[in-house]
């Protein structure tokens, strides 16, 4: 049977979000292939994919090599999600289903219900749901292309420390999913946006002291 390119370039892109590819590592299509049980076609078109995403760079004699985002292009990054998701709320306010509705809330409940109970693992799952379906229910393709990848990215040259009030960053979705349900584009937006703020101070680059570059053992928002 054979693996559809898209497969392995999701599989390749969470080793290198993960850390199992280090930042600079060469990534030959035979090593790969091998990894993933896989021929080196769909090998060789998932790495022009994961180019075109930033993940991955062609060297002069070396061939396919993992990125080694800078500092400037990590913050960059942050600062451009912090712009859409705020959009992407403005948008859900309009275009929601009952569908999107009905996630939301469930995923509002059960995240005040574990942050109540301080587990904080379960919480950091829930929260990555809950972005991702406000997101979908933006109802925007290409916005909901550019916040998946950018989820992506900054799992990778980010450690995301956990919340100090758990329960107040769940109070602050809860008024986001409340503003949407209700069609009031403008305060889902500004709800969106501070706790965007909140939630970027609590990023810390995975930075490789040496060349200003960012590193990536781990982590996901």
């Amino acid at each position: 049977m054979r693996i559809p390119a898209h497969a392995v370039c999701t599989a390749i892109r969470d080793d290198i979000v993960s850390g199992v590819f280090a930042p600079g590592g060469r990534l030959t299509e035979e090593l790969l292939a091998r990894r993933y049980g896989v021929s080196r076609v769909p090998v060789r078109e998932a790495l022009r994919t994961l180019e075109s995403e930033g993940f991955v760079t062609s060297r002069r004699h070396a061939g396919a090599c993992v990125a080694e985002p800078t500092e400037q292009e990590a913050a960059d990054l942050l600062e451009l999600r912090m712009l859409l998701e705020p959009l992407a709320a403005a948008r859900a306010a309009r275009r929601r289903t009952e569908g999107h509705l009905k996630v939301l809330r469930g995923l509002v409940r059960l995240g005040q219900e574990r942050a109540r109970q301080g587990q904080g693992e379960d919480l950091r799952s829930l929260g990555g749901w809950f972005h991702e379906t406000l997101a979908q229910a933006s109802g925007s393709p290409g916005l909901i292309a550019l916040l998946t990848q950018m989820r992506h990215k900054i799992a990778w040259m980010y450690v995301v420390e956990a919340p100090e009030r758990p329960v107040e960053s769940w109070a602050e979705h809860g008024a986001i999913v409340d503003a949407v349900a209700r069609g009031d584009a403008e305060r889902a937006r500004a709800l969106a946006a501070v706790h965007a703020d909140r939630a970027a101070r609590a990023h810390r680059p995975r930075v490789r002291t040496s060349q200003h570059a960012v590193n990536t053992a781990g982590g996901r928002l």
